[in-house]
């Protein structure tokens, strides 16, 4: 693989149950993170999408776990059109989607074995929320030893000031963080 193709853009959790929430859409984060796709496809960067989804009957969910409450609605089915990628994105067939099972998105899904497979050693992060897959993924990824950037304008969160913090405060102790615009303005 060439050299490019050695950093893989995640889009993580925008799909119609999450992402398509009010508190989301009305932030453009879906704009912005079409927009980083977009650049990243030009660039010939591999996107991969994450999503999380939970099998019939949620055999993985013990009764402890903090899912178990929104999967009693069934909007976590796999079969859900709640668990599909968001239309605002253009997902193009081919791009792989990674269905996890918990926050962060190396839990429960294939997703460090898919990137080994791309030779990724640099990682660009989208999602919603900021405070849930975003935060937890980059966590994991940066003990993994990836070279993170976060794009800060294509991730949101429920809490505007938890958004800021992180991305102001946080995440830069382990990640590149840049806006959309300015991501696509680096060579």
């Amino acid at each position: 693989m060439s050299e490019s193709h050695r950093t893989v853009l995640l889009a993580m959790d925008f799909q119609n149950g999450i992402a398509g929430d009010e508190a989301f859409t009305k932030t453009g984060v879906l704009e912005r993170a079409r927009d980083a796709v977009a650049a990243a496809r030009d660039k010939g960067i591999p996107v991969i999408w994450v999503r999380v989804a939970l099998r019939d009957g949620h055999p993985a969910l013990p009764e402890t776990a903090s899912f178990r409450q929104i999967a009693a609605h069934g909007d976590l089915d796999e079969a859900h059109a709640s668990t599909s990628i968001h239309d605002t994105l253009h997902r193009q067939h081919g791009e792989p989607i990674v269905t996890k099972r918990r926050i962060r998105a190396f839990t429960g899904s294939d997703l460090e074995v898919m990137l080994r497979g791309y030779g990724a050693d640099s990682l660009v992060l989208t999602g919603v929320a900021t405070s849930g897959v975003v935060l937890s993924t980059i966590r994991q990824a940066a003990d993994l030893d990836f070279r993170l950037t976060v794009l800060s304008d294509a991730c949101a969160d429920r809490d505007e000031e938890v958004h800021r913090v992180l991305t102001e405060k946080v995440f830069p102790k382990q990640a590149t963080v840049l806006t959309v615009a300015d991501w696509v303005a680096q060579a």
